[in-house]
């Protein structure tokens, strides 16, 4: 959404976009955003920005490219101009339910002697392709399209291998160092933080562990306190970041908080959905169970997130307001001030 002047083919597995945050109706809800010309002004960065004081303007190494390297964060994109040589704003197309099976270079394709497409014009997508591109990516729908660079988001999986070699760190279910509400790994003296380690402890009904940059800078932080705490030999309670899970975070210049079980993470069929949209505006959804509320999804400017954390940790029964919890001619925040 943040280049411009570019054609893009979206490849995703799953029925809807965003499926990691959203369900099949806030993503319709953010469909329009493709298509549409960018004319509102973006939202401004108001999070925490690291820099290497004195040395913002020198000229970074690059990194080696049998390295890996870190997380960017969230506001990556800050400051770059991101344009492309098209005259037009942006296009994007969706192909649901696929990913990627190969990648084929310029000559490869040409040996291969099959047909790439064009980018889809109003939904039909019948004409090969006359234009020699870079790189071909062929999905496992049997499409292939050429395109100047791919951008691959594959989720994260903890990578703890330079760690294990002569170390018998205990591991989670999911491979990451499992770690206890003082971030201790199973060996003395060492800690974790982030997307390498497991939570192991008996978490709070409404957090869960996503592997996030927001999470990981909390739990980071944490880390560091808890080091701090155990070499003066002082008690430390667990932070309160473990109490609810929330991320803040935008998309498609929407502002976008996810709180608590926002997906009904765990409760199974035993949860109702309650959903207020406005086209265009802003999109809620609160999950509820025995009267309670366990999470929310919060699209565009709700203004609604500070009182849903209190009524998620409150855990306050809601039974008795119904339907005007989401009722936008009431003001919510008078029922509970």
């Amino acid at each position: 959404y943040e280049i411009q002047g570019c054609e893009v083919i979206w490849a995703i597995k799953d029925k809807a976009i965003g499926n990691t945050f959203f369900d099949a109706g806030a993503a319709e809800f953010l469909i329009p955003k493709l298509t549409a010309e960018k004319r509102e002004t973006p939202i401004a960065c108001k999070r925490t920005r690291y820099t290497m004081e004195g040395n913002e303007d020198k000229e970074r190494p690059l990194a080696a490219s049998d390295k890996l390297g870190s997380a960017l964060g969230p506001d990556w994109h800050e400051g770059l101009h991101l344009k492309g040589t098209k005259e037009f704003s942006h296009k994007v197309h969706i192909e649901m339910l696929c990913e990627v099976k190969k990648i084929h270079l310029q000559q490869e394709f040409i040996q291969l002697q099959r047909t790439a497409l064009t980018f889809p014009k109003e939904e039909r997508n019948v004409e090969p392709d006359e234009v020699l591109w870079p790189v071909y990516v062929e999905l496992t729908n049997g499409k292939i399209y050429g395109c100047d660079f791919i951008v691959s988001a594959t989720g994260v999986v903890p990578n703890v291998t330079p760690f294990l070699d002569g170390n018998k760190f205990a591991l989670g279910e999911d491979g990451g160092l499992k770690v206890d509400k003082h971030m201790h790994t199973s060996l003395p003296d060492i800690y974790a933080a982030g997307d390498i380690c497991t939570a192991a402890w008996e978490p709070s009904p409404v957090w869960h562990q996503m592997r996030l940059w927001t999470q990981a800078r909390q739990m980071g932080w944490y880390a560091a306190k808890c080091m701090a705490a155990d070499t003066l030999g002082e008690s430390i309670d667990l932070d309160f970041c473990f109490e609810l899970f929330a991320h803040v975070t935008k998309f498609f210049n929407y502002k976008v908080v996810v709180l608590g079980k926002y997906n009904a993470q765990g409760l199974g069929l035993d949860h109702e959905l309650m959903l207020r949209c406005t086209k265009g505006q802003e999109y809620v959804k609160v999950v509820m169970q025995n009267g309670r509320m366990m999470g929310a999804v919060l699209i565009g400017e709700t203004d609604l997130e500070e009182t849903f954390e209190n009524l998620i940790l409150n855990q306050m029964d809601l039974s008795a307001y119904g339907e005007d919890l989401l009722n936008p001619d009431i003001d919510i925040e008078d029922y509970f001030d």
